[in-house]
Parts: C-alpha cells; structure tokens; sequence
C-alpha cells in the first residue's frame, strides 16, 4: 500500500479502505473508490482539476451504489480535506448536504477541517490529527511527527485556520508540498511565507521567495 493510501486508511476513509485486506475480497466498487479518491486528491493538488473532476464524480457514483449517506459524506470530507491542504477555506457543501446522517466520527473531521475540533472529538479523528485537536501538543512538533504529506498538510491547514500557524508550521508546509510536487498547495504555502517575509521587511528573502513562486505558476489545466 502506497503512503497515499496508507494516509486513506488512518483518515476519514478507514472503513472503505480497511477491506484491502479483509478475506474474501472486497467488492470491486470498494477497490474503484480507493483508486478514484487517490488519483483526485493527486490530481487536485497537483492543479489538474478536470482530472479531479472526472475521479471525484467516478468516486461519488460508486460510492452512491451503496445507498450509505455516511460513506458519502466520507468522500466528500476528504475533498475539503484537500483544499485545507491549499488553504482554500470555503465551506464544505458536498459534506453539509449530507450532515444530517454523517456518523460522529465525520462530524468531528469537519469540525476538525474547520478549525472547531475540541479536545473531546479528538479520539474520533485519524490517529495522526489527534494531538492537535486535542490542543495540548505545540504546533512544530506535532506537525513534524506526521509522516504522510498529505495529512501533514492538512494539519497544517487547520492549524493556519485557527491562527496558530507559527514559521516552523509554514516551513514544513512548503517543504511536504514541494517534496510531493503538488503546485497548489505550495503556490499557497509560498505566498504565506511571503507575506510573513514582507511583515518583517525580508526584501531580499521576499524576492527568493517570489522566484520560487514564478517557477511554480503555470496555468492550471
């Protein structure tokens, strides 16, 4: 199992990916989901939104075959999970619209995703959100004992939402999306250490860091 995937089963979308193991095999739409939300999330992270698209809508249908609200609302966390990632911040309508019979693990993953977690929910999230949801671990180390990209981004996101985003935080966001070569949310990581670089008066490391960004922007496909 990949990283990526290895992130999928610790995150808001365990259940499904659990039968990766399980015997007899899992049923062909449980393999189509994992294979579809994993080539999304790349997609999306690395700008190509109409691949995201088109895997995202293949990941909702199969997942619609089942009939379970709960594990749609799964899916659809672990889209806005991806734009915290970029620091898009919009709200998460594809889980609201399914909130009503999202189980209280998903209901922590949103407020979690929102900013809003209380140390209460923190035993219902992805081991590897726990620290911070539950408040008591400081931001640079708890985000540096993360291993997977992805959820280190996440992470990452949530706590620039809460306005605890320290420069360690930033740094080791720039450096997972950059290590990935995911564009989106390193243009947006950048443009944060930037505006920091400004506050301070860094002219000379706003302009490296200007670069970096000219190197990175291309128009999205």
């Amino acid at each position: 199992m990949t990283s990526f995937a290895h992130w999928l089963a610790l995150s808001i979308l365990g259940l499904i990916l659990a039968a990766c193991s399980s015997t007899p095999p899992p049923p062909d739409w449980q393999m189509n989901v994992k294979g579809s939300v994993e080539r999304a999330a790349d997609a999306w992270l690395s700008g190509n939104s109409k691949i995201e698209l088109v895997e995202f809508a293949r990941a909702r249908s199969e997942v619609a075959r089942t009939g379970r609200p709960d594990l749609l609302a799964r899916v659809e966390l672990l889209r806005c999970a991806t734009r915290v990632a970029a620091l898009e911040f919009e709200p998460c309508a594809g889980y609201e619209a399914l909130a009503a019979d999202a189980a209280p693990d998903e209901q922590a993953y949103a407020r979690y995703l929102e900013g809003k977690a209380q140390p209460a929910d923190a035993a219902l999230l992805p081991e590897v959100h726990r620290g911070l949801a539950g408040g008591s671990a400081l931001p640079d180390g708890a985000l540096a004992g993360i291993q997977d990209p992805l959820s280190r981004l996440v992470a990452a996101g949530v706590l620039l939402r809460r306005r605890q985003a320290t420069p360690g935080v930033i740094t080791q966001a720039v450096g997972a999306a950059s290590a990935q070569g995911w564009r989106r949310p390193l243009l947006a990581w950048l443009k944060v250490e930037q505006q920091r670089a400004q506050a301070g008066g860094a002219a000379d490391e706003v302009e490296r860091i200007q670069r970096r960004i000219d190197m990175v922007l291309v128009p999205e496909r």
